[in-house]
């Protein structure tokens, strides 16, 4: 080392200097991590002491624990529109057991498929909650949950299992419940409660009432297999469902088996066994029908079974919740027409073959009144219900709603708007449209054609309008369809009773469309209520409402109309007639005059109405419906509208400010302020200026059998009227009823030759 070099800068120095100035850096460092650790700490209590202050002051609401709730049969009750019980579902399908007669091997196979630590916790398990994700994730052992069986039994007794009610303030309620019921009861109390209590499928509670229904032994009687499939069926009771879905019963039995297995219950030889087991072997094949059905489940059957429904499908289940549903049932309706139904004391029926379904919809709010399924059903529980099927079309009753209301709202047509009634063949195929007497009727009006039920003036109107604009029409009605629709679906659509009763009930409000409902309110055990109602939506002008209504006052009203049997005498009604003749590969097997299918829809500003009378097997031989028994669906209508119209409010419907009147050939007609349909000198009303007429006819088609020449201007559209076309045709609309016909350039598709006759 050189004697002149400065001591400050050796290397050992040099050294030193930077290992000094990294320390200086950590130290920094170090406060600023104690400070974060300090701060972060303070939040997390912050936390815990808001979220512990939330948990008990929602754990001091919860619910009183008491034997009674643990131990009922945790029924649902299910009320009429007067708040009147109809019934009570899931009290007569218990067979409850003492804890001394459940076996060692269900209580093992519980355990280890639902909470594995049952007997370490108490009540609530912090370490299942964190482990339940990572054993989901490699489900190698049976899938588990986060929630103990403390906690699943105070949810099957105190609370909804609607997965929309999984709410902090639920959740710590549940958990609060369970602690104080594993300070309460015994481990082998708890459990017995649980076995007791699940719902097991097809209207069966608790293990041993499960045992005795799908393989008529009691739990000390089944096997190893047999007890892991009633073990793991509670998770998913319908997914589970041996009988249904029996891959999916398998795979969860397994799961079970699997459980045991991992939790040291069973050997792997046992377990191999069991897994070998076919999922059928022992189980009971044929159930017989419940002998409890009371006297008014009975009759109103059919709407139970909706009810059910729409209850499952807002999340709740009625069968394992302890639910109260309140229906928008009138459970006087319902008798009345469960009475019309399947009795001969107003309607003689050709036999007890024929079958009837019937929805009555309240037009103002959507209720669902009364619904009949079928008849002659005997004691059958959720049985078919027709009056919600679709697979029948409704005739002649889909006009107004896929030909004339789409012509009303989108061309603004008259009701004296003249039609076509001459041979036609289907666009683009070579299939000809007839009617019902086989005959045409030349120049007819709008209205006449729909009171007359004359199937190729409506077809014509629909060419008109276009199958888009129709289908938009009728899917705001509550009929959607996956399919474009056709033009044969102009005199019949693929529907329900209760489509049909939702969607007339438009025009009878005014063209406000309700979703029908048969649920006004549900209110789970722990007191919460939820209401449900249809807020409504203007889906056609009111005009458009009126000017249907009206031609089908006449429907009923006119001594041509094909209603004429529904007729009540002083009631303001209004209604269509539908039948279904049978397709041409198989009419030859019945009489010419034979049916399929008759419909009628009506309506009062307090009623909507739908009827389908038909056979289910209606290709049979003997199955069809002569003039007379076609009859049988006006006839219903009429009894069953007779009946809810006592003590209603008989009002007329009010013609909306942008609707016209005027007589044509006799006749009192409705037009549209600007409808290219009017004609200026007959206006009666001054207020609107001749000027928008003037161009009504300017685009005439030269291609109307009714006028000369293609120059029609709106001079000609002013001509006088003529009736030598028809009794009630206006000549003179016929240039702008040909130019709305000729403009139609949708693309076409081809019609079902099944179809190709549907009449009234």
């Amino acid at each position: 080392m050189s004697s002149n070099q400065d001591p400050n800068n050796s290397r050992v120095m040099r050294r030193k200097q930077r290992v000094i100035k990294k320390k200086k850096p950590v130290g920094k460092f170090k406060k600023f991590l104690k400070r974060f650790l300090l701060t972060a700490l303070v939040f997390v209590e912050i936390v815990i002491a808001i979220g512990a202050t939330i948990f008990f002051v929602y754990a001091k609401n919860a619910p009183s624990l008491s034997e009674a709730q643990l131990t009922s049969a945790g029924s649902t009750t299910i009320y009429d529109s007067n708040g009147k019980i109809i019934t009570r579902i899931g009290t007569q399908n218990r067979i409850y057991v003492n804890s001394n007669k459940i076996p060692q091997t269900l209580k093992d196979a519980v355990v280890s498929i639902e909470d594995r630590r049952f007997y370490k916790h108490h009540g609530v398990d912090p370490l299942r909650i964190a482990g339940a994700a990572l054993s989901n994730l490699s489900a190698s052992s049976g899938l588990q949950g986060g929630s103990t069986l403390d906690q699943q039994l105070i949810k099957l007794a105190y609370f909804s299992t609607s997965t929309t009610d999984q709410t902090f303030k639920r959740k710590a309620q549940e958990a609060w419940l369970a602690l104080k019921l594993d300070n309460t009861y015994s481990k082998q109390q708890i459990l017995t409660f649980y076995i007791n209590k699940v719902y097991m499928g097809n209207g069966v509670k608790g293990m041993q009432t499960a045992a005795k229904y799908y393989f008529n032994k009691s739990l000390s009687q089944l096997d190893l297999a047999q007890t892991a499939l009633i073990a793991g069926i509670p998770n998913a009771p319908t997914d589970y469902n041996p009988y249904a879905n029996q891959k999916l019963a398998k795979s969860r039995r397994d799961e079970v088996i699997n459980a045991m297995l991992a939790n040291k219950k069973i050997t792997a030889a046992q377990a191999k066994q069991a897994k070998s087991e076919s999922i059928t072997q022992g189980l009971v094949q044929t159930h017989e029908s419940s002998t409890n059905t009371t006297e008014k489940s009975k009759i109103a059957d059919a709407y139970l079974k909706q009810v059910i429904q729409e209850a499952e499908s807002k999340g709740y289940n009625p069968y394992k919740g302890n639910l109260k549903i309140y229906t928008n049932l009138d459970m006087n309706a319902q008798e009345y027409l469960y009475n019309l139904a399947n009795t001969n004391d107003e309607i003689t029926y050709p036999d007890d073959k024929l079958q009837v379904a019937s929805t009555v919809v309240n037009p103002n709010n959507g209720k669902i009144v009364a619904m009949i399924g079928g008849r002659k059903n005997g004691d059958v529980t959720y049985g078919l219900n027709r009056a919600v099927q679709t697979d029948r079309t409704n005739g002649s009753t889909a006009k107004p709603l896929m030909d004339y209301g789409p012509a009303i709202e989108y061309l603004s047509w008259a009701t004296y708007h003249e039609l076509d009634d001459s041979e036609y063949v289907y666009p683009g195929t070579s299939i000809n449209l007839y009617d019902f007497d086989d005959e045409y009727q030349g120049a007819i009006t709008m209205r006449s054609a729909l009171t007359q039920s004359r199937n190729i003036p409506a077809i014509r109107s629909l060419q008109a309008v276009g199958i888009t604009k129709a289908q938009n029409f009728i899917s705001k009605l509550g009929f959607n369809y996956k399919k474009t629709l056709e033009f044969q679906n102009g005199i019949g659509l693929p529907s329900s009773t209760l489509q049909n009763a939702a969607a007339y009930a438009a025009f009878a409000n005014g063209g406000t469309y309700y979703k029908p409902r048969y649920i006004n309110k549900i209110t789970s055990s722990d007191g919460n209520s939820k209401n449900y109602s249809s807020s409504g939506k203007q889906v056609m002008q009111s005009s458009t409402a009126y000017m249907i209504t009206d031609m089908l006052k006449d429907v009923i009203s006119s001594s041509k109309g094909t209603g004429k049997y529904a007729k009540i005498s002083g009631l303001y009604q209004a209604g269509k007639t539908g039948t279904n003749s049978y397709p041409s590969d198989v009419a030859s097997k019945f009489p010419s005059s034979a049916d399929m299918d008759s419909w009628f829809n009506g309506y009062t500003q307090n009623y909507s109405v739908s009827v389908w009378i038909g056979y289910d097997h209606q290709y049979e031989s003997g199955n069809y419906l002569s003039q007379s028994s076609a009859r049988i669906a006006s006839y219903f209508y009429k009894y069953a509208m007779t009946y809810l119209s006592q003590g209603k409010t008989n009002k007329n419907w009010k013609r909306p400010s942008n609707v016209y009147t005027k007589t044509v050939n006799g006749v009192r007609e409705l037009y549209l302020a600007g409808s290219s349909d009017t004609v200026s000198s007959d206006i009666e009303s001054s207020s609107i200026a001749s000027s928008v007429f003037s161009s009504t006819s300017s685009s005439s088609s030269s291609s109307s059998s009714s006028t000369s020449s293609s120059s029609s201007s709106s001079s000609s559209s002013s001509s006088s009227l003529s009736s030598s076309s028809s009794s009630s045709a206006v000549s003179s609309s016929s240039s702008s009823e040909n130019s709305q016909t000729s403009s139609v350039s949708e693309t076409t598709t081809s019609a079902n030759e099944s179809n190709t006759q549907q009449s009234n």
